[in-house]
Parts: structure tokens; sequence; C-alpha cells
């Protein structure tokens, strides 16, 4: 089965599938039960991620990203927030199901989240060592020293300079980049298996932004831990992911290599995300073509296609149908060297394929 038809698999082929993955979601589901209704964040997302490697999940703000991550992770803040359905296969265990106990020996020790904003992620209160070595002394059940000395290694590690002076510090002697290294040091406490990270580098400038993905790159290399990165930012997936995942509206809508879906991307949001970015390759001047609209309110989401009322080249059926997914990305890829403009057309198909995308012509 080829990368990009992982999205769409069901139940059963996932389960197949995700015999040589790490972690495989399946049909997850995760709803928000407010007062002004059930808010849909996250809606039947199915994606695997391998031993050793780093799968990129990319979207507008409000994609549902960070939601499947938290349910990844069984934080989602509850209530209001609940997982409906689904299942989250982590080395042959549900992690839906298992029990808070189970759950506890699992978090921080085998997967660990590197969270988005590291002055919250750290408690201001205690010293950069105390919350260190906390970890160790939990899930390792190693004596003080140790834990100390541990700690002080995983600071050198990242590149803090005195590790064990610095352990001494609090949160807000640190700059923002050393504060995401510290964080970094803090899931990597346990070398866990691994490690979910929330956009590791959205508050920090370009240069630290580049130091913290040399940092991720150089400790997957040697701990060969998998790394589930979720980001806006597509030029960071290029830089450090092996594959993709494209979300949209609560789903998943695309999703393949790095190198096949940046060339040639398969959904017409997708190459709207890459036209929106600036390139090396264009002419001085040349303007960004940004995506029309906003996203939908997952309070009250679209019948049909998520991305039809944004598209410019959409058709009636689109707002009432949902086109299945695996035939859009069975279909021939939009060539981006071809300089077309987007496509987003459904049209009949037959009584097992209701919607599928019209043949395009390549570059």
């Amino acid at each position: 089965m080829k990368a990009h038809e992982s999205a769409t698999a069901g139940p059963q082929e996932a389960s197949a599938r995700g015999n040589d993955a790490l972690l495989s979601v399946q049909d997850l589901r995760t709803h928000f039960f407010t007062r002004a209704g059930v808010v849909k964040a996250v809606d039947v997302v199915s994606f695997d991620l391998r031993r050793g490697e780093t799968l990129g999940i990319v979207g507008e703000s409000g994609s549902g990203k960070t939601v499947t991550a938290l349910s990844i992770m069984r934080l989602l803040p509850t209530p209001p927030g609940r997982i409906v359905s689904g299942r989250i296969i982590f080395e042959g265990r549900d992690l839906v199901t298992l029990p808070q106990r189970e759950l506890g020996r699992l978090r921080g020790n085998v997967i660990s989240m590197i969270f988005q904003d590291p002055m919250t992620a750290l408690n201001p209160v205690f010293t950069i060592g105390y919350q260190i070595t906390e970890t160790l002394k939990r899930h390792q059940q190693i004596s003080g020293r140790q834990a100390e000395l541990r700690a002080a290694e995983l600071l050198a590690r990242v590149g803090i300079p005195a590790p064990q002076k610095r352990l001494k510090d609090y949160p807000h002697n640190f700059s923002g980049g050393m504060r995401q290294r510290v964080v970094i040091a803090m899931a990597l406490a346990c070398r866990p298996k691994l490690i979910v990270a929330d956009e590791p580098t959205t508050a920090l400038d370009v240069t630290i932004q580049a130091q913290i993905l040399d940092l991720l790159r150089g400790l997957r290399q040697d701990f060969d831990t998998s790394i589930l990165l979720i980001t806006h930012d597509l030029g960071v997936v290029a830089s450090l992911c092996d594959r993709v995942v494209v979300m949209y509206g609560g789903k998943v809508l695309e999703t393949g290599t790095v190198l096949e879906t940046f060339k040639e991307a398969r959904q017409p949001y997708t190459e709207g995300l890459l036209n929106s970015i600036p390139r090396l390759d264009r002419a001085r001047g040349e303007p960004l073509t940004p995506i029309p609209g906003i996203p939908p309110d997952m309070l009250h989401p679209p019948q049909g296609c998520p991305f039809a009322p944004r598209c410019p080249q959409v058709l009636e059926p689109a707002f009432t149908k949902c086109p299945h997914w695996r035939w859009c990305r069975a279909a021939p890829r939009i060539s981006r060297r071809a300089g077309q403009p987007t496509h987003h057309i459904w049209k009949p198909g037959g009584p097992d394929r209701p919607w599928a995308l019209p043949k395009i012509a390549r570059g």
C-alpha cells in the first residue's frame, strides 16, 4: 500500500498495516461538548508513524493538528473534550482504552511531548534541574545524584553551556530558545520511542529555528526516536520530515512523502498552501497567492467537502457531497510545474466512486 493511501484506509487495513508501525491512528474522532454545541475538532483521522521516522502534520490554525496530538497523549481538557471513537495503537496497545495508571507509565517515559510555548510548559517556581530530575526519578528509579548528573548531560546534549550551573536556574533566567532546548531535554530524559512536537519553533526567530531543527535531526539519528511534528510551516516540514499529513477541517486530506507531496500535490488545498509561501525560484516582486476565505467553523462543519467554500473552481455537488478521499488521491497529481491553477472539480464516477477528480494534464 502506498503512503498516500494510508489516510483513507479502513480499520482492518490500518490494523494490518500498523504491524510495522510504532504508532497507528485509526478513524480518530475527538469532539468538544460545549454549551453552544458539539465542536467536531477531529473527524475520522487516520495515519501511521513508523519507527525512526519523522512525520509532519500541517494545516492552517483550526485544522485539528494540536487536538490530534493531545488526543494521542490523552491530555485533552475533559470536560469538554472527549475522544468519541477510533483507536490509537502504540506498540500494540490502544491508548484510548488504556487505564490512567498505565498511561502515566508511558507519558514522559516512552512517549514525550514538546509543547508549543516553553514558558507555559515549564513551572516558574521550580528550578530547571528539579523539573528534569523529577521525570528521571519517577520513571528511571535512580538516585537524586544520578538524576542530577543525567540532567546535566541532557542540557549539554541540547547545547546549553555550563549545564551543571544552569540546573539551579529558573525558567525566567533563560532566553526563549534556551527554554525550548530545556523542554527538549526534558522530553529526551528517558530516551522515549516517540516524541510529539507541537510547533516547537513557532515562537523562535529564524536563526534559533534552524538550531532547534538541527538539534531534533541529530537527536533522531542518535536515539532512533520517532517524531510526530505538528506545524504550519512547510519549510520546517521540508527540512525535517520524511512524510507529511495535510489536515483541514478536522480531516486528513492528503498524506505522502515530503518529496512527492511538495513536487506534485494531489489535493487542491495542499496546492494552495504551497502557492501561498515565498519561493526562491519565483521572480522578484511576484505576488503570493493566498487561499481566499477562512477555515470552516467546526461547530457547524460543512456538509460536503470542507474546502469547497474556499475553492475558486468548485462545482455545486461538492457543497453537499463529500468526495471519497481515496479516489481523490488515486487521481493524477496536480503538477506544480505546469503552472496551472488549483483544480477542485468533482464529477460523477459511478456507484462505487460517486465523486472523483477529473484527469489533469501534467506539465
